[in-house]
C-alpha cells in the first residue's frame, strides 16, 4: 500500500509548480516527467494541457491564502483587509516568488478561448467579492469601488515586487489601503 497520490493529483501538482516557476508555456513533456505519469493520463483526466492549466489555476489555493490571513487577523474588517497586505509582504519577499500566477497566465495566453482565462476571471471576481464583503462589514460607503481600488493595489504589489523586491511594495500598498479605509471611516468609529 502506498500514500503516493494518483496520476490526476500528481499532474495537478506538477502543473501548479512548473507553470508558476516557468510559465504556462512549459512543455507537456516536462509536466509529465515531473508528475511521473503517462501522456494518456493527461488526456484522460484533463482533455489536454489547456484543461490541465485551467484546473491548476482553479485549484491553486491562492484565494484560501488570503482568507486564512483574514481569519488570523480577527473579526475587525479593517484589520482583516490590511492583513491581505501583510500576507502579500510575506509572499513577495520569498526567494521563490515569481509574481501572480493568474496575471502571468492571462498575459501569456493570447487565445481568448483558452479555458484558463475563465479561471483567471473567476479568481479575480472571487477576490473582489471577498473584499466587498469586508468593506460592507466595515461600513464603507462604496464597497465595490473601494474593492476595485484595493485590487489595483494588490495587482500592483504582485507586479512591482518582481522588478523592485527591495522596495517592499506590499508595505507601501498597505499604507495606501489604510488611507483608503480611514478616509471612509464609518461615523460610529
Amino acid at each position: 500500500m502506498t500514500d503516493r497520490p494518483g496520476p490526476r493529483e500528481r499532474l495537478l501538482t506538477a502543473a501548479r509548480d512548473l507553470t508558476y516557476r516557468e510559465g504556462v508555456h512549459v512543455g507537456v513533456d516536462a509536466i509529465l516527467k515531473e508528475a511521473d505519469v503517462a501522456r494518456r493520463s493527461l488526456y484522460q483526466h484533463f482533455g489536454g494541457k489547456d484543461g490541465l492549466v485551467a484546473e491548476a489555476l482553479r485549484t491553486s489555493g491562492v484565494p484560501e491564502r488570503y482568507r486564512e490571513a483574514m481569519r488570523r487577523a480577527g473579526d475587525n474588517p479593517r484589520d482583516r483587509i490590511l492583513a491581505v497586505f501583510d500576507e502579500l509582504e510575506a509572499v513577495t519577499t520569498r526567494p521563490t516568488f515569481r509574481g501572480c500566477r493568474y496575471t502571468s497566465a492571462e498575459l501569456a495566453l493570447p487565445d481568448p478561448t483558452h479555458p484558463a482565462h475563465a479561471e483567471v476571471r473567476a479568481y479575480k471576481e472571487g477576490l473582489h467579492r471577498l473584499l466587498v464583503d469586508e468593506l460592507v462589514r466595515y461600513g464603507h460607503p462604496d464597497p465595490a469601488g473601494a474593492a476595485d481600488q484595493l485590487l489595483v493595489l494588490i495587482d500592483g504589489v504582485l507586479v512591482h515586487a518582481l522588478t523592485r523586491p527591495d522596495a517592499h511594495p506590499a508595505r507601501a500598498a498597505r499604507r495606501l489601503a489604510k488611507l483608503l479605509l480611514d478616509a471612509a471611516r464609518p461615523a460610529a468609529e
